[in-house]
């Protein structure tokens, strides 16, 4: 062009060459991590909290750290092995197509499942923790149950006359079958609670079974709780929010109760029932509150740091009443 360097040109489309080729680099590393990253952000909770909870109540009849960490490396291990066993096999959303992608995610499988096996392998030489076994099938069974769940939700039922088409579940259909199978892999993941306790204490009884419970009782208000976010978001008034939202209440009253029947029994001191006051309080308040955008991420937040708070009052709650 007149008056403009030979040069400036090719710097133009070298800079777009350039641009371009940075925007794929981060396209491909993001693609990478959803590869190998597990996506269940809010499921990191659901499994770290019962864990520090169960080892917490511990501390009263044990300091053996070692059995604790040695579990904590293992279950990271196994949640996280899920997302790259999923890309790899092709069974998830995100698949591994290339072979630069099938090398990665098989390299951190190989790593996630050595340091699974080392820890494992560790706190069950020489036939000890025995319990182990049982509590791992448990929630392998838990976790089975809750994929064959969400097989489910796409699945058109089987047509009730010969040669009648398919009919797709209708959306109600599809949440329950949503929030049925996050229930179930809930069972699965706050069995690390009475993991925790177990391999501290060397007991797996009352005490172990009520913090595998109390756990799960907190972790199922939660799913409800988000999930009823999310379906209710454009539901205004309280009359309109208790019609839509009338099952939650119903848990409400039942956890509760159920609290209140457990400390009845002695399977857990009065004390540990402000534990839940946060989360109970919460849910209440949603049928009351004013309309405002769902931001999804901020709710995410707000109930991790609902369970960090349940996790710390508990604890709390069993060294004071010793």
């Amino acid at each position: 062009m007149w008056g403009q360097p030979p040069s400036a040109v090719p710097s133009a489309a070298s800079a777009g060459n350039a641009v371009d080729m940075a925007a794929t680099h981060h396209a491909r590393r993001d693609r990478r991590r959803a590869l190998i990253l597990p996506r269940e952000h809010g499921a990191w909770g659901l499994l770290l909290v019962p864990l520090v909870t169960g080892a917490g109540v511990a501390f009263r009849e044990s300091s053996h750290v070692i059995p604790v960490l040695l579990l904590l490396v293992a279950a990271l291990a196994l949640f996280w092995l899920r997302t790259p066993a999923e890309s790899l096999l092709g069974t998830s959303a995100m698949r591994a197509q290339t072979n630069d992608e099938r090398r990665a995610v098989a390299i951190v499988i190989f790593g996630l499942g050595a340091a699974a096996v080392l820890a494992l392998g560790t706190l069950l030489w020489a036939g000890r923790n025995p319990v182990l076994w049982l509590i791992g099938a448990g929630a392998a069974a838990a976790f089975i149950l809750q994929t064959l769940l969400k097989s489910m939700w796409g699945r058109a039922p089987s047509p009730v006359r010969p040669g009648e088409a398919r009919r797709p579940l209708s959306a109600r259909s599809a949440n329950r079958l949503r929030m049925l199978s996050e229930i179930v892999g809930t069972i699965g993941l706050t069995s690390s609670a009475p993991a925790a306790y177990y391999v501290m204490t060397g007991k797996f009884g009352t005490t172990a079974w009520m913090l595998w419970l109390a756990n799960l009782i907190f972790a199922g208000n939660q799913v409800h709780y988000v999930q009823l976010r999310i379906h209710t978001a454009r539901v205004e008034g309280i009359r309109a929010k208790f019609g839509r939202g009338w099952t939650f209440a119903v848990g409400q009253l039942v956890m509760a109760l159920v609290l209140v029947l457990a400390c009845l029994r002695g399977l857990m001191p009065w004390l540990a029932l402000i534990a839940f006051v946060p989360i109970l309080s919460r849910g209440w308040f949603y049928f009351f509150q004013k309309p405002s955008p769902l931001v999804v991420r901020r709710l995410g937040w707000s109930e991790l740091g609902q369970a960090v708070v349940f996790c710390v009052l508990f604890i709390a709650a069993f060294a004071l009443a010793q």
